[in-house]
């Protein structure tokens, strides 16, 4: 996609004040006279936490930050599926937010707009984050994006169920495959997993693929084919109910409550639903093809990220992101979200205080971002990964044909 103008002309800012003066614009700051910097007076902000208590958390850490670096911030917030489309929108027109949330994925599209500022030019302090999340952040070697925190993916085990049936955990995928078919019983599955047919089921599928040795560049592999087997074959035996195709992350966790599976893969944003429904459950690290193998989850999360604007109101703008990534803020948004803090002396820390996240901050640092690859291609392959699965688990075709037909949608090098 060809790259919009990186940011705020001095003749657009001459004539948008000329645009205030006759009361046919309103900017978010004042307009100085005789062709001096404007004063930053406010900034504004763009994400999709529209949910409580992420939606007032939000508003509460933005309204402090701009308090302390002196500006008023007007916050936007978004339905999450029309934030993209606004933020694309604004970028074509020079007119993005001073700050935005993004989910990570979404980084290298808007970065590619050329409105972003790197966060390395404006001297962004990095230390002590997991180099894993600033990856999530980076597009073409140049950071542009922070989470304050990150989630990933564990599995879930009805500790009950799996006392009564005499099994343990599972660490390998064989362990995996023998515990799901000892633990389906009646009406209960050994083993829940979202394969919905879009980016849900995408990134469920993603560990297994990864952790094979498998890419999202090769997906006709044999690691790859072989990853998506042990899913169908799972379905096929009767471990995974085949209805996973339509299963997003919150059904699973519907069948992990009502009892109707033993096990279940997700994230860590389940845990104070869970604890709120009283569950008996614990939380290990996803199965591995062998053992000493790492678990390669995909990194979920937002990041913010800065709009290039230049001058006061760039500077401005670096400093409230300062502000949202403190340690205070970042402790208080993990533990909101039950997300691993993105810097690593923090996750320690939260993983001492609270055993159950502990797997979840064990996978950070082999944690992948989606988009290192792909990059703004990244959706498109996405797509292509969800339909494979989706075919292969409804038994209207093989891995290895599902596979071959997504491998299609991968870009020539």
């Amino acid at each position: 996609m060809p790259s919009a103008p990186t940011g705020r002309s001095p003749h657009l800012l001459r004539g948008s004040c000329a645009l205030a003066a006759a009361g046919l614009l309103t900017l978010t700051s004042a307009c100085a006279g005789g062709g001096g910097e404007e004063e930053v007076t406010s900034l504004t902000a763009m994400d999709y936490n529209l949910a409580e208590p992420q939606n007032g958390t939000t508003q509460k850490m933005l309204d402090e930050c701009g308090r302390q670096s002196g500006v008023e911030i007007k916050r936007d917030a978004q339905p999450r599926d029309q934030l993209m489309p606004r933020l694309l929108q604004s970028a074509s027109q020079q007119e993005l937010p001073d700050l935005m949330l993004l989910d990570n994925p979404n980084l290298p599209q808007m970065a590619a707009t050329g409105g972003l500022l790197p966060l390395d030019e404006a001297g962004f302090d990095t230390g002590g984050y997991y180099p894993s999340v600033l990856e999530v952040g980076t597009h073409e070697d140049t950071l542009y994006g922070i989470a304050p925190g990150v989630n990933g993916l564990a599995l879930f085990t009805n500790t009950a169920m799996l006392e009564d049936a005499g099994v343990e955990p599972p660490r390998t995928w064989d362990g995996l495959r023998g515990a799901a078919g000892d633990l389906t019983r009646g009406k209960t599955k050994g083993l829940a997993f979202s394969a919905i047919g879009h980016e849900e089921g995408t990134w469920t599928f993603e560990p297994f693929l990864w952790s094979n040795g498998a890419t999202l560049t090769e997906l006709d592999s044999p690691e790859a084919v072989e990853a998506l087997e042990l899913w169908s074959d799972l379905v096929e035996e009767g471990s995974v109910s085949q209805s996973a195709v339509n299963w997003s992350q919150a059904d699973v966790n519907d069948q992990f409550l009502g009892e109707r599976a033993a096990m279940m893969i997700n994230g860590s944003w389940q845990l104070p639903v869970l604890d709120e429904e009283g569950a008996e459950y614990d939380v290990v690290p996803l199965p591995v093809p062998g053992e000493g193998a790492d678990p390669a989850t995909p990194m979920g999360g937002e990041v913010w990220a800065v709009a290039r604007s230049g001058g006061e109101r760039e500077k401005k703008s670096v400093e409230v992101l300062q502000c949202l990534l403190s340690d205070e803020n970042m402790r208080e948004w993990a533990e909101l979200n039950a997300y691993v803090p993105a810097k690593e002396e923090a996750a320690q820390q939260l993983a001492e205080d609270d055993p159950r996240m502990a797997p979840f901050v064990e996978s950070v640092p082999t944690a992948r971002s989606r988009t290192a690859q792909l990059g703004e291609d990244y959706p498109d392959v996405s797509a292509a990964i969800a339909d494979a699965v989706q075919e292969a688990l409804a038994g209207s075709g093989s891995a290895e044909e599902a596979l071959a037909t997504a491998q299609k949608s991968v870009p020539e090098s």
